[in-house]
């Protein structure tokens, strides 16, 4: 299910002052350039949530 373009407009990464999300369609992901999060879309729903995000600086060894 692909998300809505206007909706992708004003998605964000949220945490502070980051830039809007790269979105991808085929992995149903949604990913901060940058801090590298990677945001799962569940039933064409964004989970935009720093806790379940995959990557990013909590990750980086």
């Amino acid at each position: 299910m692909a998300l809505d373009s206007q909706l992708l407009e004003i998605l964000a990464c949220p945490d502070t002052h980051h830039t809007p999300l790269d979105y991808d369609a085929e992995a149903a992901t949604l990913t901060c350039p940058q801090c590298q999060r990677i945001f799962e879309v569940r039933d064409g729903i964004p989970v935009l949530l720093l806790d379940e995000a995959r990557g990013g600086p909590s990750e980086a060894a």
